[in-house]
Protein backbone atom coordinates (compact mmCIF):
# COMPACT_ATOMS: atom_id res chain seq x y z
CA UNK A 1 0.00 0.00 0.00
CA UNK A 2 1.76 3.30 -1.13
CA UNK A 3 0.33 6.63 1.11
CA UNK A 4 2.19 9.52 1.42
CA UNK A 5 3.31 11.10 4.71
CA UNK A 6 4.67 14.38 6.00
CA UNK A 7 5.91 14.51 9.75
CA UNK A 8 3.60 17.40 11.14
CA UNK A 9 1.93 18.90 14.08
CA UNK A 10 0.42 15.00 14.16
CA UNK A 11 3.80 13.98 15.49
CA UNK A 12 3.73 16.71 18.35
CA UNK A 13 0.57 15.26 19.41
CA UNK A 14 1.70 12.02 19.78
CA UNK A 15 5.05 12.85 21.34
CA UNK A 16 2.85 14.67 23.88
CA UNK A 17 0.87 11.43 24.17
CA UNK A 18 3.56 9.47 25.64
CA UNK A 19 5.94 12.11 27.41
CA UNK A 20 4.84 15.95 27.80
CA UNK A 21 7.92 17.32 28.85
CA UNK A 22 10.34 16.81 25.49
CA UNK A 23 12.81 14.05 26.28
CA UNK A 24 16.45 14.59 26.56
CA UNK A 25 18.45 12.24 24.20
CA UNK A 26 19.51 9.65 27.18
CA UNK A 27 15.97 9.55 27.79
CA UNK A 28 15.18 5.79 26.08
CA UNK A 29 11.97 4.50 27.14
CA UNK A 30 13.18 0.90 26.38
CA UNK A 31 16.03 1.68 28.89
CA UNK A 32 14.13 3.16 31.51
CA UNK A 33 11.41 0.09 31.70
CA UNK A 34 14.66 -2.35 31.20
CA UNK A 35 15.27 -1.67 35.49
CA UNK A 36 14.40 -4.68 37.58
CA UNK A 37 11.05 -2.74 38.77
CA UNK A 38 8.24 -4.81 36.79
CA UNK A 39 6.73 -2.71 34.35
CA UNK A 40 3.37 -2.47 32.47
CA UNK A 41 3.69 -1.79 28.73
CA UNK A 42 1.64 -1.38 25.38
CA UNK A 43 3.28 -3.09 22.71
CA UNK A 44 3.35 -1.14 19.12
CA UNK A 45 4.33 -3.70 16.03
CA UNK A 46 5.23 -2.47 12.90
CA UNK A 47 4.82 -4.99 9.68
CA UNK A 48 7.59 -3.20 7.33
CA UNK A 49 10.07 -3.78 4.39
CA UNK A 50 12.82 -2.51 2.64
CA UNK A 51 11.19 -3.09 -0.87
CA UNK A 52 8.15 -0.90 0.20
CA UNK A 53 8.62 2.93 -0.64
CA UNK A 54 5.46 3.70 1.76
CA UNK A 55 7.42 2.19 4.99
CA UNK A 56 10.85 4.53 5.41
CA UNK A 57 8.20 7.23 6.88
CA UNK A 58 6.75 4.57 9.18
CA UNK A 59 10.01 3.20 10.22
CA UNK A 60 11.04 6.69 11.35
CA UNK A 61 8.09 7.38 13.30
CA UNK A 62 8.76 3.77 15.39
CA UNK A 63 11.98 5.44 15.70
CA UNK A 64 10.22 8.29 17.28
CA UNK A 65 7.90 5.91 19.23
CA UNK A 66 11.31 4.19 20.81
CA UNK A 67 12.23 7.72 22.45
CA UNK A 68 9.80 7.92 24.19
CA UNK A 69 10.34 7.88 28.35
CA UNK A 70 7.38 5.67 30.01
CA UNK A 71 4.02 7.99 32.06
CA UNK A 72 1.88 6.50 34.26
CA UNK A 73 4.46 3.47 34.35
CA UNK A 74 3.00 2.33 31.22
CA UNK A 75 6.04 2.57 28.76
CA UNK A 76 5.66 1.81 24.93
CA UNK A 77 7.57 -1.14 23.45
CA UNK A 78 8.57 -1.17 19.50
CA UNK A 79 8.65 -4.29 17.27
CA UNK A 80 9.90 -3.77 13.46
CA UNK A 81 8.63 -6.94 11.86
CA UNK A 82 10.02 -7.56 8.14
CA UNK A 83 7.59 -9.71 6.05
CA UNK A 84 9.04 -11.26 2.85
CA UNK A 85 6.23 -10.70 0.17
CA UNK A 86 8.22 -7.62 -1.17
CA UNK A 87 11.32 -9.83 -1.82
CA UNK A 88 10.18 -10.23 -5.27
CA UNK A 89 10.09 -6.90 -6.20
CA UNK A 90 13.66 -5.48 -6.82
CA UNK A 91 14.81 -6.07 -3.44
CA UNK A 92 15.44 -8.29 -1.21
CA UNK A 93 15.09 -7.26 2.59
CA UNK A 94 17.76 -9.24 4.85
CA UNK A 95 15.76 -8.85 7.67
CA UNK A 96 12.54 -9.94 6.08
CA UNK A 97 11.29 -13.85 6.98
CA UNK A 98 8.26 -15.95 6.53
CA UNK A 99 6.91 -16.15 9.81
CA UNK A 100 6.48 -12.46 10.39
CA UNK A 101 4.32 -12.86 6.98
CA UNK A 102 2.47 -15.32 8.78
CA UNK A 103 1.94 -13.38 12.00
CA UNK A 104 0.63 -10.31 10.03
CA UNK A 105 -1.47 -13.02 7.78
CA UNK A 106 -3.15 -13.78 11.25
CA UNK A 107 -3.84 -10.11 12.48
CA UNK A 108 -5.47 -9.44 8.95
CA UNK A 109 -7.77 -12.26 9.47
CA UNK A 110 -8.49 -11.14 13.07
CA UNK A 111 -9.17 -8.03 11.83
CA UNK A 112 -11.16 -8.90 9.07
CA UNK A 113 -9.03 -7.00 6.17
CA UNK A 114 -8.79 -8.38 2.62
CA UNK A 115 -4.85 -8.49 2.67
CA UNK A 116 -2.16 -7.90 4.57
CA UNK A 117 -0.53 -4.56 3.66
CA UNK A 118 2.80 -2.12 4.64
CA UNK A 119 3.43 -0.59 6.24
CA UNK A 120 0.64 -1.91 8.85
CA UNK A 121 0.95 -1.13 12.70
CA UNK A 122 -0.46 -3.48 15.42
CA UNK A 123 -1.15 -1.81 18.73
CA UNK A 124 -1.61 -4.69 21.72
CA UNK A 125 -3.29 -6.44 19.33
CA UNK A 126 -6.29 -5.15 19.30
CA UNK A 127 -6.19 -2.18 16.97
CA UNK A 128 -4.46 -1.73 13.34
CA UNK A 129 -3.76 1.23 11.29
CA UNK A 130 -1.38 2.36 8.63
CA UNK A 131 1.66 2.54 9.39
CA UNK A 132 2.22 6.28 8.65
CA UNK A 133 -1.20 7.27 10.23
CA UNK A 134 -0.11 9.49 13.25
CA UNK A 135 -3.93 10.74 14.36
CA UNK A 136 -4.86 6.98 14.48
CA UNK A 137 -1.62 6.44 16.24
CA UNK A 138 -2.45 8.17 18.84
CA UNK A 139 -6.06 7.63 19.76
CA UNK A 140 -4.31 3.55 19.88
CA UNK A 141 -2.64 4.70 22.12
CA UNK A 142 -4.46 6.51 24.28
CA UNK A 143 -6.99 3.56 24.18
CA UNK A 144 -4.40 0.63 24.79
CA UNK A 145 -2.81 2.94 27.89
CA UNK A 146 -6.10 3.17 29.39
CA UNK A 147 -6.73 -0.40 29.74
CA UNK A 148 -5.72 -2.70 32.37
CA UNK A 149 -2.49 -4.22 31.85
CA UNK A 150 0.05 -7.57 33.74
CA UNK A 151 3.47 -5.73 34.57
CA UNK A 152 6.22 -7.67 33.34
CA UNK A 153 10.29 -7.72 34.79
CA UNK A 154 12.33 -9.41 33.10
CA UNK A 155 16.40 -10.42 33.10
CA UNK A 156 18.74 -11.88 30.69
CA UNK A 157 22.19 -13.00 30.79
CA UNK A 158 23.81 -15.39 28.30
CA UNK A 159 24.30 -18.84 28.91
CA UNK A 160 26.55 -20.07 26.99
CA UNK A 161 27.51 -19.27 22.99
CA UNK A 162 24.75 -19.87 21.73
CA UNK A 163 21.72 -19.50 24.19
CA UNK A 164 20.39 -16.48 26.45
CA UNK A 165 19.23 -17.16 29.87
CA UNK A 166 16.27 -15.34 31.00
CA UNK A 167 13.93 -14.75 34.19
CA UNK A 168 10.85 -13.11 33.29
CA UNK A 169 8.11 -12.87 36.46
CA UNK A 170 4.41 -11.95 35.02
CA UNK A 171 2.07 -10.27 37.30
CA UNK A 172 -1.07 -11.14 37.60
CA UNK A 173 -3.84 -10.60 34.43
CA UNK A 174 -6.37 -8.40 33.79
CA UNK A 175 -9.38 -9.55 35.55
CA UNK A 176 -11.68 -11.96 32.91
CA UNK A 177 -7.79 -13.69 31.36
CA UNK A 178 -7.55 -17.37 31.87
CA UNK A 179 -4.12 -17.54 30.36
CA UNK A 180 -1.55 -16.15 28.01
CA UNK A 181 1.22 -17.00 26.21
CA UNK A 182 4.71 -15.08 26.73
CA UNK A 183 6.24 -14.37 23.57
CA UNK A 184 10.48 -13.89 23.58
CA UNK A 185 12.15 -11.49 20.47
CA UNK A 186 15.20 -10.84 20.22
CA UNK A 187 15.58 -7.48 18.26
CA UNK A 188 18.68 -5.31 17.02
CA UNK A 189 18.63 -2.00 18.51
CA UNK A 190 18.90 -0.39 15.17
CA UNK A 191 20.15 -1.48 11.70
CA UNK A 192 21.04 0.48 8.56
CA UNK A 193 20.40 -0.67 4.70
CA UNK A 194 22.00 1.12 1.68
CA UNK A 195 19.32 0.00 -0.53
CA UNK A 196 20.21 -1.10 -4.29
CA UNK A 197 16.91 -1.91 -6.11
CA UNK A 198 13.71 -1.60 -6.20
CA UNK A 199 11.15 1.19 -4.64
CA UNK A 200 13.48 2.30 -2.75
CA UNK A 201 16.56 2.07 -4.86
CA UNK A 202 19.68 4.75 -3.92
CA UNK A 203 18.52 5.16 -0.46
CA UNK A 204 19.70 4.79 3.38
CA UNK A 205 16.99 2.67 5.47
CA UNK A 206 17.57 3.25 9.24
CA UNK A 207 15.63 0.46 11.77
CA UNK A 208 14.79 0.12 15.15
CA UNK A 209 13.56 -2.83 17.44
CA UNK A 210 14.51 -4.72 14.04
CA UNK A 211 13.09 -8.39 15.25
CA UNK A 212 15.34 -11.18 14.39
CA UNK A 213 14.00 -14.13 15.66
CA UNK A 214 10.14 -14.28 18.07
CA UNK A 215 9.32 -17.69 19.70
CA UNK A 216 6.07 -18.78 22.27
CA UNK A 217 8.02 -19.84 25.26
CA UNK A 218 5.67 -20.90 28.09
CA UNK A 219 2.20 -20.24 29.36
CA UNK A 220 1.28 -17.52 32.45
CA UNK A 221 -2.52 -18.42 34.37
CA UNK A 222 -4.47 -15.80 35.78
CA UNK A 223 -2.55 -15.85 39.04
CA UNK A 224 0.80 -14.66 37.17
CA UNK A 225 4.13 -17.22 36.88
CA UNK A 226 7.43 -17.00 37.38
CA UNK A 227 9.54 -18.41 34.61
CA UNK A 228 12.99 -19.53 33.39
CA UNK A 229 13.27 -19.47 29.50
CA UNK A 230 16.08 -20.45 27.11
CA UNK A 231 16.08 -18.72 24.27
CA UNK A 232 18.73 -19.50 21.18
CA UNK A 233 20.96 -17.22 19.86
CA UNK A 234 21.10 -16.17 15.93
CA UNK A 235 24.63 -17.25 14.53
CA UNK A 236 26.77 -14.12 14.84
CA UNK A 237 24.82 -12.29 17.18
CA UNK A 238 26.23 -9.15 19.05
CA UNK A 239 24.23 -9.71 22.25
CA UNK A 240 25.48 -5.90 23.02
CA UNK A 241 23.76 -4.22 19.70
CA UNK A 242 20.47 -6.31 21.06
CA UNK A 243 17.43 -6.02 23.35
CA UNK A 244 15.02 -8.53 24.31
CA UNK A 245 11.42 -7.87 24.19
CA UNK A 246 8.57 -9.77 25.82
CA UNK A 247 5.02 -10.09 25.93
CA UNK A 248 1.94 -11.74 27.37
CA UNK A 249 -0.57 -12.49 24.14
CA UNK A 250 -3.96 -13.96 25.05
CA UNK A 251 -4.73 -17.39 22.63
CA UNK A 252 -7.46 -17.01 20.67
CA UNK A 253 -8.40 -12.86 20.69
CA UNK A 254 -4.75 -12.10 20.31
CA UNK A 255 -4.81 -9.01 22.78
CA UNK A 256 -1.40 -8.28 23.99
CA UNK A 257 -1.41 -7.76 27.86
CA UNK A 258 1.69 -6.56 29.31
CA UNK A 259 5.12 -6.23 27.42
CA UNK A 260 8.61 -5.33 28.39
CA UNK A 261 11.88 -4.96 26.63
CA UNK A 262 15.76 -5.02 27.70
CA UNK A 263 18.56 -3.76 26.49
CA UNK A 264 21.60 -6.54 26.42
CA UNK A 265 24.28 -4.04 26.15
Amino acid sequence: MKRTFLFSAAVVLVLALANPAAPSQDQNPVQASNSQDAKAGVLVELFTSEGCSSCPPADALLRQLDTMAPVNSVGIVVLGEHVDYWDGVGWRDRFASRQYTERQNDYARRFSLDSPFTPQMVVDGTQQLVGNNTGALQAALNKAASTNRATLRVSAEPKDQKHLALTVDAGPLPSGTKHADLYVALADNSDETQVGGGENSGRKLQHVAVARSLRKCGTVPAEGSHLQVTVPLEKGSELEKQRVVVFLQEPGTGHVLGAAAKQLK
